[in-house]
């Protein structure tokens, strides 16, 4: 039973209770979890093999199946498990989106529900395509967009996303330039409820 363990002599504290973690699914900013996981087991960051074996409740998917693969001769302390938790996910990291693929994200008039409406797309070819409602692309883009180093100020996001916006979008945001994301989102929702009754 000891060698199925990462750390078999681990010592659980009376009245321990987990803490809920967000869990990692290898698609994300590995060193956003590791801080978030450090944060919520902060009053036990001394105990290193209290830390190595709740690690495995912070991940989910691949990420839980790479953990139970590893081999306790390997990973003896809390850094060797964050050395190889870097190294197995850190491509994450470096094809985080950056500003430019940011403003090259123009999403396909097609394919947004303007319900009969065209208009000449002009800027850019797409580089990216993503199908769904006003507020699921703005909520897909605003999680791209938390991902860019060093991060965007909220004026700086508004304004690129306004650019990536189908042309009669375009022309209706431009003018009026929101002063929030969520202010953003809702103008959106407005035009596209717009477009559904035929205004």
């Amino acid at each position: 039973m000891a060698d199925l363990c990462l750390v078999p002599d681990v010592v659980i504290p009376p009245k321990f209770k987990v803490p809920d973690f967000d869990r990692y699914k290898a698609t994300t900013c590995l060193k956003n979890h590791l801080k978030m996981y450090c944060r919520k087991m902060g009053a036990h960051s001394k105990d290193e093999k209290l830390l190595m074996h709740f690690f495995q409740d912070s991940l989910a998917g691949v990420a839980v199946i790479w953990y139970t693969n590893l081999e306790a001769s390997r990973i003896r302390t809390w850094k060797d498990l964050i050395t190889a938790f870097l190294r197995q996910y850190q491509y994450n990291s470096d094809m985080a989106p950056d500003r430019t693929q940011l403003q090259n994200m123009v999403k396909k008039e097609s394919e947004w529900p303007l319900y009969g409406v065209r208009s000449a797309l002009e800027g850019p070819l797409w580089s990216t395509f993503i199908q769904g409602t006003f507020m699921e692309y703005a909520q897909f883009w605003r999680d791209l967009a938390a991902q860019v180093a060093p991060p965007m100020v909220e004026r700086e996001m508004i304004t690129m996303m306004v650019d990536t916006l189908p042309i009669f979008y375009y022309e209706k945001l431009v003018g009026y330039m929101p002063s929030s994301f969520a202010d953003l989102v809702f103008a959106g929702e407005r035009i596209e409820v717009g477009l559904m009754r035929g205004k």
